[in-house]
This record gives C-alpha cells, sequence and structure tokens, in this order.
C-alpha cells in the first residue's frame, strides 16, 4: 500500500496503521468514552462537510473549502487543548470548531456571505474567525501567545496553516518569533499534499516539520490520519508549552480528498487514480477499526453516530437557509467609533435609497 507521495521521507509517528493495527502504544491517556468521542466527532465532521458542499451546489453557501480526509488531523489536535487554549484557523478547519464547541450555523454565516463582522465570539468559543488569506493568522496567533503569557494567563495558542502557507513569509516570521520569545504556542501544518493546484513537492525541497530545527524549536512530524498520535502528539506540544518550555512546529500528513474549495476543479491538476489511493489511508475507517477490535465500539453505536450526524446536518441546513440576507444598514456599521458628519450623511442618503431604515444588530 503506498502512501500519498508527499509522505515519503521520514517516517512519521504513528500508533495506529491505515487497517486500524496499533504499531505503537494505543494508550493516549483516554478513557473509552472519551476514545470514542475522537471517533463521534469525526463522523458528525465529515457529514457536515458533504452536507456544506452540497448547500454550495445548491447556491446557499457562496464557496466552501471541504476537508474530507483531514477528520483526524483536525479533530486531534481540538481534543488535545484545554479549554482555555485559543485556536487560530485558516478556512479550512470546520471539525476542529465542532470539537472547540463553535455552533457551525454561525460559523457558515460566513460561507453564506450574510456575516462578513465574526459570525461567533472568538473570545467565548477560544476559535479565532475564519483566515482566508494565507498565513496571516500565524503572527496572529503567536502574538496572542506572548500576550497572554505576558498576562501571566495559564493559555497555549495553537495556529493551524496548511502546506502552501509554509511559503510564506508570515510563517517564517511567526515561526521565529515565536521561538525566540519562546511563546507558548503550538503550529500545526496540515500537509495535505496540494496547495491549490501547486504539489507540495514544488512548493519546498525538505520535509517541512525540519524547518523547526532552523528556529530553534521542536520539530514533529505525525501521521495526520491517524487521530491517536495526532492527539498524543499535539498534548504533547501544549503541555510543553504550558510548562514554559516554547512552541513546536508539528507537521501532520495528511490527504485533500476534495478540491481545493468549490470553486476549484481538481480534476486539471490531480490524477484521479492519487485520490482512490489515498483513501486507504481513511482516518474514520482506520480509527473506527482499531476501536472496534479493541472493544470500544459496536456496529450499534456507530450506527446510532451516522443516524445522529444525518439529524445533525438537517439541522444546520434548515437554520442556515432560513437566515436572510444581513439589513443594507450593516454597510455602514462598525467603521468609525464617532462617525464624521459626512459619513452620516452618506449613510442616511444611501440607506433612504435602499429603503432599508433598519439599524445593525
Amino acid at each position: 500500500m503506498q502512501p500519498p507521495e508527499h509522505w515519503r521521507g521520514t517516517e512519521p509517528v504513528r500508533i495506529l496503521a491505515p487497517d486500524g493495527t496499533p504499531v505503537g502504544e494505543p494508550d493516549v491517556g483516554l478513557d473509552p468514552e472519551g476514545l470514542r468521542s475522537l471517533a463521534r466527532w469525526m463522523v458528525l465532521a465529515r457529514r457536515l462537510d458533504r452536507e456544506c458542499v452540497a448547500l454550495q451546489r445548491q447556491g446557499e453557501l457562496t464557496v466552501y473549502p471541504g476537508f474530507e480526509g483531514q477528520e483526524a488531523a483536525q479533530v486531534g489536535t481540538a481534543a488535545a487543548l484545554g479549554p482555555d487554549d485559543v485556536v487560530f484557523p485558516t478556512f479550512r478547519e470546520l471539525a476542529a470548531a465542532l470539537v472547540r464547541g463553535v455552533d457551525p450555523v454561525r460559523y457558515l454565516w460566513y460561507h453564506r456571505g450574510t456575516w462578513h463582522g465574526g459570525p461567533y465570539d472568538p473570545r467565548a468559543t477560544g476559535f479565532g474567525p475564519i483566515c482566508v488569506p494565507v498565513a496571516t493568522q500565524l503572527p496572529h496567533a503567536v502574538g496572542h501567545a506572548i500576550g497572554t503569557a505576558l498576562d501571566g494567563r495559564d493559555v497555549v495558542t495553537v495556529g493551524f496553516i496548511g502546506d502552501g502557507a509554509t511559503s510564506e513569509g508570515d510563517f517564517h516570521e511567526a515561526a521565529n518569533l515565536a521561538a525566540v520569545r519562546r511563546a507558548p504556542c503550538v503550529l500545526v501544518v496540515q500537509n495535505n499534499g496540494w496547495a491549490i493546484s501547486v504539489p507540495t513537492a514544488a512548493q519546498t525541497a525538505g520535509e517541512i516539520w525540519r524547518r523547526a530545527d532552523g528556529y530553534g524549536m521542536p520539530g514533529v512530524r505525525v501521521d495526520g490520519n491517524d487521530v491517536l498520535a495526532v492527539y498524543r502528539v499535539v498534548r504533547e506540544a501544549v503541555e510543553r508549552a504550558r510548562r514554559g518550555g516554547g512552541p513546536t512546529l508539528i507537521e501532520a500528513l495528511t490527504y485533500r480528498i476534495g478540491a481545493h474549495s468549490t470553486a476549484d476543479d481538481a480534476a486539471r491538476y490531480r490524477d484521479p487514480e492519487e485520490v482512490e489511493r489515498a483513501r486507504a489511508f481513511d482516518p474514520i475507517a482506520r480509527y473506527t477499526a482499531w476501536l472496534t477490535a479493541a472493544g470500544h465500539l459496536d456496529e450499534a453505536t456507530l450506527a446510532a453516530w451516522e443516524q445522529e450526524a444525518e439529524r445533525f446536518a438537517g439541522r444546520v441546513r434548515a437554520e442556515l437557509v432560513e437566515q436572510g440576507p444581513p439589513p443594507d444598514a450593516w454597510l455602514f456599521e462598525w467603521v468609525y467609533a464617532a462617525p464624521p458628519a459626512t459619513f452620516e450623511r452618506e449613510r442616511e442618503a444611501a440607506l433612504a435609497a435602499l429603503g432599508d431604515e433598519a439599524a445593525g444588530p
């Protein structure tokens, strides 16, 4: 069984083989209920992800970046965090958002185009705003980590990026600053093989995790489709950061089953056979096979999760499509703390022309 091309090289940290057979110590400190919760979150996330793709195709979302195949990298990372820890995501971390307690309907308001000012409260959820510009959230994550350390708060910050983002200057600046300031943060690279149409081999000549040496921080390469391995590696990095040991760079090897987004046609640059080969490394099938063999999961429970996932996706769909367009007045809200008179006159004239006198929320 040949792994995806970008997985070749240094063997990653792995606990479960692709068929679910243990190849490392599966005791990661979770009880059976905690172990099952990882699988349940992955099942729910995948079903919602597929629903979101359908919603976009039906015109209910403007654009949507799927994450099928990356559930373990996201769920394993989010589950390893403490309740007060904070995540700075890209635009593809819906699975991590679910684990962190973000309302998926509010999350998807962004992709529906009905609310751009922050559809959920980042402070209440510990989950930063969706970030579309590549890698710009990473300096924010490191700055947040430095700030919370200066405040004496027991908080670890996680910054998610993709493999393509490691070619951006923001990544290098953030990683260097994090290491120099020994910031309590973890930088998680979901290496899914493709930066839109550019393969990892065309992005970097080396292995991403090895860049940590140049910054003076630990680096780890983990099988991102092995949720137990991801959980263990991230938990160890978080505990190290919490003790004052500074940041860690983690390269989670995974694969993007779908296109970069619903605005992309991956068939133009990617061999469909490559995708089919990657399905043999499916994170959900791997993990549920081990759970079943270990006596932690039965068919009835798995079927119940799948039924729950159907209801969950249906509820999100129903609540999302009920959300009407935002009031025209929102075009003018949150621009000035003290609006000048010229701005107020323009606002009144525009709203009168639009026939919308409604104020913001």
